[in-house]
């Protein structure tokens, strides 16, 4: 989805270089795409097409590397056999959306055995799957126009995440974190709390943690509640992902499948 994308080539200039203030130019100078976007459009790329999850997100990422693959999950994609290993980190979360918006129309149920298909490959922690359930579970409760008060408790409720501080209260505490634990909740609240698309990636940039992943996580919900500005679209398909087509072509083809799985 274009709010995973954007917020990830948003956020990819300060994971290394974290800010804690949301006044900053969107899209500028050290953007980039990272493994957040060609994760999302490998996941995409299988469910579209029924393919096993593992070989597609190997030869998608095989075919752009050097994106900031994380160590266990670049070994993973190296592997002749790959075997899920445990993890729990964010990654679980930030490629999960396709899920969730190939299946707004149809129950929750199959929403989230889209999710654990795609999650439970690598991160088949119940933390990693969690992770992953719950950030497809706010999106199609989003595209189903729920008000984010409610998406608020039911996710609160449902997997037992605090999403009880507001940004402004997490920011000053919050630092960097791989974990689904510690991103996820601070990602959804990052959409709930928006205003506005670019808001939610402001929100959860300004945390200052890993912030192409929090807002990749966070701009897919942000996505459903208010829509993505076409502007930021055509800046991110002409100025990062010029050299990317298949990425382009995979939420292209994704967009145009309203139901299929």
């Amino acid at each position: 989805m274009w709010g995973a994308i954007i917020g990830d080539i948003v956020g990819s200039r300060f994971e290394w270089d974290r800010i804690k203030t949301k006044e900053f130019d969107l899209l500028g100078p050290g953007c980039e795409y990272t493994d957040d976007s060609v994760c999302t459009a490998a996941v995409a790329w299988a469910l579209l097409d029924e393919l096993p999850v593992a070989a597609t997100v190997q030869t998608w990422c095989r075919r752009h590397p050097g994106r900031g693959y994380g160590g266990m999950f670049a070994h993973w994609i190296d592997s002749p056999n790959p075997a899920p290993y445990g993890s729990f980190g964010n990654g679980a979360a930030m490629r999960v959306s396709p899920a969730a918006y190939l299946n707004r129309h149809r129950p929750l149920d199959d929403a989230l055995r889209a999710a654990d298909r795609v999650t439970e490959v690598t991160h088949d922690h119940p933390e990693g799957m969690k992770g992953a359930r719950a950030t497809a579970h706010a999106i199609w409760l989003a595209y189903a126009g729920t008000p984010p008060s409610q998406i608020r408790r039911t996710i609160e409720c449902t997997y037992r995440y605090d999403l009880s501080r507001s940004v402004d209260q997490i920011r000053p505490g919050y630092g960097f974190d791989e974990t689904c634990q510690k991103t996820v909740p601070e990602a959804i609240t990052s959409a709930l709390e928006s205003i506005s698309f670019d808001d939610a990636i402001r929100n959860a940039i300004s945390l200052g943690g890993d912030s192409d992943t929090l807002a990749a996580t966070a701009g897919p919900i942000a996505e459903a509640l208010h829509g993505v500005p076409g502007g930021l679209i055509d800046t991110a398909r002409r100025r990062y992902l010029a050299e990317a087509p298949d990425i382009v072509d995979a939420i292209g083809r994704m967009y145009a499948r309203s139901v299929n799985l």
